[in-house]
């Protein structure tokens, strides 16, 4: 397991040192956390899910190597789209991954749609961070690890968390790939496994999003404990007003999202939930 998640990992839940007992974290509480292939699964199986392939992936790091490692129940693909992986994936010649092929359509937006099982360069995104020096980066909700290696390139110590274990694996393999430092783990971002104070970056974009508002406010308590006193946070949230926001809120007749459906809020409302959170918060236009 990565040098610094051995000295920075704590429980979830009791935020309490972790001890390893034959490839499991064990806090001094019993609770249990398996480690597959090196990464940590820091699920808590005593909760609701935000998503319900959290349940998936715990299911899954207790029967390690399901379907030769790429834990396609995890990605929250459709059927056809997880037998299309595993004939993508027989094919050798293929310089892409096959999980990333087929998740770029859900992280990179309708623009990547015609690419779905048909990618041929990694989109790795431009990170709007200044150019960095160990600092450590964590991306909530990495997925596949396209912001970490963005974060990497720049000089972040860049580590990835996400409740689905096959993309977390695919990040893996992606990052052997590529040459590309980076560090994943399985995890809540209501429930972050890290000491306080411990990062000094925390990075989101378009996942918080899809979070009822309770679980954003706790998601954000929880960025506030794992930040140093001279950290930051950038976190991607849409607004009511934005004119592609209203267009979304239209077709659902304005109604207050449901499960993973997003969430718009006034910038007065995100103004004050991230000031009592993190800190005094300031805003810029990402989109429409």
């Amino acid at each position: 397991m990565n040098a610094w998640l051995r000295e920075n990992l704590v429980c979830p839940h009791h935020h309490s040192e972790l001890s390893w007992q034959d490839r499991v974290l064990v806090c001094p509480f019993q609770c249990q956390y398996p480690v597959v292939e090196g990464v940590p699964v820091m699920l808590l199986d005593d909760v609701a899910q935000t998503m319900d392939l959290a349940q998936t992936s715990l299911r899954q790091s207790r029967s390690p190597n399901a379907d030769g490692g790429l834990y396609i129940d995890s990605l929250g693909l459709t059927d056809t789209e997880k037998r299309a992986i595993l004939e993508l994936a027989k094919t050798t010649t293929s310089r892409i991954d096959a999980v990333v092929s087929f998740l770029v359509g859900a992280t990179n937006g309708n623009a990547y749609a015609h690419l779905i099982g048909r990618l041929t360069d990694y989109p790795i995104p431009e990170l709007r961070m200044p150019q960095a020096q160990g600092q450590v980066f964590l991306d909530l909700g990495c997925n596949w690890g396209r912001w970490c290696f963005a974060a990497s390139r720049r000089g972040y110590r860049a580590v990835g968390i996400d409740p689905s274990l096959g993309a977390v694996m695919a990040a893996r393999r992606v990052a052997q790939q590529l040459g590309i430092e980076a560090t994943f783990l399985v995890g809540d971002a209501r429930f972050l496994p890290f000491k306080p104070a411990s990062l000094d970056h925390v990075f989101s974009y378009s996942v918080l999003q899809h979070f009822s508002r309770e679980d954003v406010a706790q998601a954000l308590r929880e960025v506030g404990r794992t930040l140093k006193t001279s950290g930051s946070s950038l976190v991607q949230m849409p607004t009511k007003f934005g004119v592609r926001c209203l267009q979304h809120q239209m077709r659902r007749g304005f109604r207050e999202g449901a499960n993973f459906e997003v969430r718009y809020w006034s910038i007065p409302a995100l103004r004050d939930l991230f000031s009592a959170t993190i800190g005094a918060s300031t805003f810029s236009v990402d989109c429409f």
